[in-house]
């Protein structure tokens, strides 16, 4: 490829998913880098045993800071952030390749996800249509500054997208899913917060239900039988962790302040 790549994968305790996740980055990169955030299984001992690996280590703040660390110490000028749950499929590889053995039009491009649950192939429900900018120019772009769920920003403006996909194996077990799901879900109700978002009874109330409908009958979730019935369930949940969450948070800056009002009362007496 004349326009060279490298796959950044940032990992943590990724020991079942990333030599296969390797193995298919390998099938664009000309440089893999390994970003890992503090990994305590085998997950170095097997990128150590897979070989041609570039390992690069911080502490994890959170995603979007992780990732604009690792982007600039890229040896080449163009990037592909690949998780390591996530494996470039057949399709996209042969779409990247030609991509930067061309003349290039775009500064990043939009890739697409097809979705596992439980090892069960999600077709329907919106998973199956979302998508990230991951394949960029070093130089133009950037994460956004959010907690959970942040794009990259290509300060060009010029993005594309390509066709082929990334294949998603979003969890090895429920449990790990549902604690994914509620780090997820606090990391967004901060960012609400921060943006002045807030939830009454009614939102507690109508949003979750909401969200299920949505997935499962007007996106057709119920299309992917017992795994789709799960994937809507557990949005639901999800929306239902968020918002309860925000409220929390609501509450606890409510309950702050009169104690910061007394507290600085009290102070300016002392000070009288």
């Amino acid at each position: 490829m004349e326009n060279k790549l490298t796959v950044i994968i940032p990992c943590k305790n990724e020991e079942h998913n990333i030599r296969p996740c390797i193995e298919s980055a390998r099938a664009v990169a000309d440089e893999v880098i390994v970003a890992d955030s503090g990994s305590t299984d085998r997950t170095l001992d097997i990128v150590q045993q897979v070989g041609g690996c570039r390992v690069i280590q911080r502490e994890y703040v959170r995603s979007a800071n992780f990732k604009n660390w690792a982007i600039p110490q890229a040896a080449h000028p163009w990037v592909l952030i690949l998780d390591a749950d996530e494996r470039v499929s057949d399709e996209l590889a042969d779409e990247v390749r030609a991509v930067l053995s061309g003349t290039l039009e775009f500064d990043g491009y939009r890739i697409r996800f097809q979705p596992y649950f439980l090892g069960c192939r999600i077709k329907h429900s919106g998973w199956n249509s979302s998508s990230g900018i991951r394949l960029f120019r070093r130089d133009v772009s950037r994460y956004a500054d959010q907690h959970v769920h942040a794009d990259v920003e290509v300060s060009t403006g010029k993005v594309g997208r390509l066709r082929g996909k990334f294949l998603h194996f979003t969890c090895r077990s429920l449990s790990q899913f549902v604690e994914k799901q509620n780090r997820y879900a606090s990391w967004s109700a901060e960012d609400m917060y921060a943006k002045g978002r807030r939830v009454g009874y009614l939102g507690l109330l109508l949003r979750p239900p909401a969200r299920f409908l949505q997935f499962y009958f007007l996106r057709g979730g119920f299309l992917d039988g017992r795994a789709g019935l799960a994937v809507c369930m557990t949005v639901a949940f999800y929306t239902f962790m968020k918002y309860t969450k925000l409220w929390e948070l609501c509450a606890a800056g409510a309950d702050a302040a009169p104690e910061t009002e007394a507290g600085s009362s009290n102070e300016m007496k002392k000070a009288a």
